[in-house]
């Protein structure tokens, strides 16, 4: 793999599929979320196929919500966002839920090399910094930047905020999703795009810059060798 000429002052990472392994955590949650939402008598039924939320991961979970169950209320919907939050955290809390291989040691050189690092998530304000705390990550991070808290209506106009916000002058979006890859080129970013996940389809990354399929990949792109 070639490295990349002209390093950035900051990377922004997206959380799920990127740096988390999503579904060690979503999966029990899921399942526990749609037995409560029954119990309350706010959905009926089976509960949907977990692929359902699985790719819609990256899309904003009002969003979601409406693919996922497209027949509920929007009282079932909110509820659902409060139990999945809930539900998530508490797995967090039994040291549920896994990084993806290499994310802490690549995290951390990208670091010590002076390198600024940011997280741009459509989640809820809770679950990314629940997950980030919980996995260790906390002292990396520059600026966890979510959705959820907010408010944005789109990745780019998040990633702008950011940019804004801390005036940086070069970055890289590194993410799994179209939703990253229309970020960081809305935003005039050189797009680093993660294959590995396996939640959307093949074609979601095809506007990215380079695709890699590990996230070690990224400290070959710098040519920054792991300490």
């Amino acid at each position: 793999m070639n490295t990349v000429q002209n390093l950035p002052e900051a990377m922004i990472f997206d959380l799920d599929g990127t740096l988390f392994q999503t579904e060690t955590v979503l999966i029990p949650a899921y399942n526990r979320l749609y037995d409560q939402l029954r119990a309350e008598g706010l959905f009926e039924g089976e509960t949907p196929d977990i692929q359902r939320i699985l790719g819609s991961l990256g899309m904003l979970l009002t969003d979601i919500w409406k693919r996922v169950m497209p027949e509920a209320t929007l009282a079932a919907r909110e509820r659902a966002n409060v139990l999945l939050l809930q539900y998530q955290l508490e797995e967090l809390a039994n040291k549920t839920g896994e990084l993806y291989p290499k994310v802490l040691e690549t995290l951390t050189t990208l670091h010590r090399k002076g390198i600024r690092l940011f997280v741009a998530s459509n989640g809820l304000e809770g679950y990314v910094k629940g997950v980030v705390a919980a996995k260790g990550l906390d002292h990396l991070f520059e600026g966890l930047y979510s959705a959820g808290e907010y408010q944005t209506q789109s990745k780019v106009d998040l990633v702008r905020m950011l940019l804004v916000e801390y005036d940086l002058q070069s970055a890289w979006m590194v993410g799994d999703r179209s939703s990253d890859v229309e970020a960081g080129k809305e935003n005039q970013l050189f797009v680093v795009g993660c294959s590995y996940a396996d939640f959307g389809n093949s074609k979601e990354l095809d506007e990215a810059d380079i695709v890699i399929g590990t996230f070690g990949d990224l400290l070959k792109l710098t040519a920054f060798d792991p300490e």
